[in-house]
């Protein structure tokens, strides 16, 4: 059998601490933030956030693994004047910042509606250009 080296287990966060200092909200996370395990954070600051918290101060130094499901569950935070801070960034947290930051910069490449990057008709030819440091093509329908 092959061991991809990939764990299957959904990862488990820890809400070290949870304090409040005036409307802000500071809590202490550690392990794994997933989105098996994002579940308690979003109930906590949904909790914070109806009991009139406005700052959110998110310490994440014991943080080993996070993925996409800490920032969707971090995105509504700042809406309605609520504050977020990260703070004592742990590996993990500023690899995931990282992508995010280089995802967000890639530029768009528009396509005609009707064909590939290559020019060829849709569905007849791999979307991946040849130059592996480009990126995928993406396409949007008019």
């Amino acid at each position: 059998m092959h061991d991809s080296g990939a764990d299957a287990a959904p990862g488990e966060i820890v809400v070290v601490s949870c304090t409040t200092l005036g409307s802000t909200l500071v809590v202490h996370l550690a392990g794994e933030v997933d989105c098996h395990s994002v579940g308690p954070l979003r109930a906590l600051m949904a909790s914070a956030a109806d009991h009139g918290c406005t700052g959110l101060v998110l310490d994440t130094a014991q943080v080993t693994f996070c993925d996409s499901a800490l920032l969707n569950a971090l995105d509504w935070w700042p809406h309605r004047g609520r504050r977020l801070r990260l703070a004592n960034r742990s590996r993990a947290v500023e690899h995931l910042l990282r992508a995010a930051a280089q995802g967000r910069q890639r530029p768009e490449r528009s396509v005609s509606p009707d064909k590939n990057p290559r020019g060829r008709p849709r569905g007849l030819a791999p979307t991946r250009l040849s130059d592996p440091t480009a990126g995928f093509w993406t396409a949007r329908e008019r």
